[in-house]
C-alpha cells in the first residue's frame, strides 16, 4: 500500500480552510520572495533602456510621501512630483520584472499600505461587504494590485469603484495586470484593455512601459521533475521522516477539491506544509481547472514550497487547445513557476 493509503500522510484534498476578513488583510503584503525587494536590487537589462526609465518614474513616484521642502528649494523636482498621477500602471510583457518592482514601491510607502492580488481585494470584499473593505482601506498610503483581472466584468467595476473611492480619499494605487480574455501571446501589453476596463478611474493612472525578455525563458524549455512511484515513496517518506510537514495527494482528488475552495483560500489550503506530493498527474482538458490550478501554484510559488510528482511533468498539464486560447501567458507563467518548483530552483524575483 502507499502512503497515500494507509493514511501517513496528510492530503491537501482534505482541507476545507476559512478565512477571515482580518486574516486577509493581514496577509495583504508582498510574496516572501519580495520581503526585501528594492529598486537597486533590480536589475535593468540595459538592452531595453524602459526597464531603467521604469525605475526611474517610481521612484519619482515614491517621493510623494516625502516631506515638502521650503517654497524655492528644489522647485523644478518638485513640480514634477506634484504633476504625478495617483495611479501608476506598469505595462510590461510576461516576465520583465513588474512584480519587484510592485513589492520595491510598496516598501518604499510608510503605512498603512496593502499588496495583493486582485483575487485577494474581492476576497475582503466577500468577507467583510463592501463598505467594510473601503472603511479597512481608506486612509492607506499606498495599494498595489499585482494581476488586476480582466476576465470578471463584475468584479473589474466593482473593483474599480472602488480604487476611485479611495483615490478620492487620496491614497495612491499601483498596479499590473493578468492577460485579458483572446490576448495570444506571452509579450503582449495590456495597458490598453487595462484603461479601457477601468474607463472613468483610467485618467488617475499614468502609464509606465517596461519592454524586455522574459527572464524566465530558460524555464520554459526545461521539464517539471517527475519521479517513479518508488521513487516517490522514497522521497517523500524521507522528507516526512525528517520532520518536515509533507503532504500526499492524487492529482485528480486535488484538482475536484479546489473546485470547492474559493481561490482566495488556496494559501489556508497549504499553511505550515513543507513539501507537496502529487501522484498521478494527467493533462488537463477542461479550462476552469486548469486556471484554478495556476491560482493554486501561484500561492505554491509565493510560498516556495517545493513541490515532488509521479505521472505527466506538470508543464505538461495544460492540452494544445489552452496553449492556444486566451489564457497563454497564465499558463506559460505557471509552467515555469511548476518547473522551478519541481527541481528546487525558485529565482530570486518574479514578474
Amino acid at each position: 500500500m502507499t502512503l497515500e493509503q494507509t493514511g501517513a500522510l496528510p492530503r491537501l484534498a482534505d482541507r476545507s480552510p476559512q478565512i477571515t476578513g482580518a486574516e486577509i488583510a493581514a496577509s495583504l503584503v508582498p510574496p516572501s520572495q519580495f520581503e526585501h525587494a528594492t529598486f537597486e536590487s533590480y536589475r535593468p537589462d540595459h538592452d531595453y533602456p524602459s526597464q531603467a526609465e521604469a525605475v526611474a518614474t517610481l521612484k519619482l513616484f515614491a517621493k510623494t510621501w516625502e516631506p515638502q521642502r521650503p517654497a524655492g528649494l528644489f522647485s523644478r523636482s518638485r513640480k514634477k512630483v506634484e504633476a504625478m498621477k495617483p495611479g501608476v500602471y506598469l505595462d510590461g510583457g510576461f516576465g520583465v520584472g513588474k512584480t519587484h518592482l510592485l513589492a520595491a514601491l510598496w516598501h518604499e510607502a510608510p503605512g498603512p499600505k496593502y499588496f495583493g492580488t486582485f483575487i485577494e481585494y474581492t476576497a475582503l470584499v466577500g468577507a467583510l461587504g463592501y463598505a467594510g473593505a473601503v472603511d479597512l482601506l481608506r486612509g492607506s498610503t499606498l495599494i498595489c494590485i499585482d494581476e488586476f483581472e480582466l476576465d470578471d466584468p463584475g468584479d473589474t467595476m466593482m473593483m474599480t469603484r472602488m480604487l476611485g473611492e479611495l483615490v478620492a480619499s487620496g491614497t495612491r494605487i499601483a498596479a499590473t495586470s493578468n492577460t485579458p480574455p483572446n490576448a495570444l501571446g506571452e509579450g503582449r501589453f495590456a495597458a490598453s484593455d487595462f484603461l479601457r476596463e477601468i474607463q472613468s478611474l483610467s485618467s488617475n493612472f499614468q502609464t509606465i512601459r517596461i519592454d524586455g525578455l522574459d527572464y524566465r525563458r530558460r524555464d520554459t524549455t526545461g521539464a517539471a521533475v517527475t519521479v517513479e512511484p518508488d521513487a516517490y515513496e522514497r522521497i517523500i517518506a524521507t522528507m516526512a521522516g525528517r520532520g518536515e510537514t509533507v503532504t500526499s495527494d492524487d492529482f485528480q482528488d486535488l484538482i475536484a477539491h479546489l473546485a470547492t475552495v474559493h481561490p482566495s483560500r488556496y494559501i489556508k489550503i497549504i499553511e505550515g506544509v513543507d513539501v507537496i506530493g502529487l501522484t498521478g498527474v494527467e493533462v488537463l482538458h477542461d479550462q476552469m481547472a486548469a486556471l484554478r490550478l495556476v491560482a493554486f501554484i501561484d500561492r505554491v510559488y509565493d510560498a516556495e514550497i517545493p513541490i515532488v510528482q509521479t505521472g505527466v511533468a506538470l508543464n505538461d498539464v495544460f492540452d494544445d487547445e489552452m496553449l492556444g486560447g486566451g489564457y497563454r501567458k497564465k499558463y506559460l507563467r505557471s509552467m515555469s513557476r511548476m518547473i522551478a518548483l519541481t527541481a528546487g530552483e525558485l529565482p530570486p524575483h518574479d514578474d
